[in-house]
């Protein structure tokens, strides 16, 4: 497989689950119970930013990789989105993947790949 199938594999990922964020929205707030409204425009505002953040991240590195995959520019995008990866593969860590919930567990295992999908991709070039 290329370099260049796995950064779009990469960027797909990070995308796909940022589109997931987006979709259980309304749910994932009604899920906290009788919180405030202040409260529920945070969670809101917290839960769409990571969803559009992941999509950034994956719309960023696939469009570097079909422009000029071996730029330094490209070069540069591809480690700075895996860092920000696996930041949040951190951060989801010790955050979601203690709740009981399926998709919270998963999400530091699929930033993760992303990441390592993304750096690989990059390495093979």
């Amino acid at each position: 497989m290329s370099g260049s199938a796995l950064t779009y594999i990469g960027s797909l990922t990070a995308l796909v689950w940022g589109v997931a964020h987006l979709i259980p929205t309304r749910n994932v707030v009604a899920g906290f119970g009788e919180i405030s409204k202040d409260n529920q425009r945070i969670l809101a505002m917290e839960w769409v930013t990571e969803g559009v953040a992941l999509i950034f991240v994956g719309v960023l590195v696939a469009v570097v990789t079909w422009i000029d995959p071996g730029s330094a520019a490209s070069t540069a995008v591809y480690w700075v989105s895996a860092g920000f990866l696996l930041a949040l593969a951190v951060v989801s860590l010790f955050t979601g993947f203690r709740v009981s919930f399926l998709p919270f567990k998963l999400c530091p295992f699929i930033f993760t790949g992303s990441a390592v999908l993304v750096l690989v991709g990059a390495y093979m070039r």
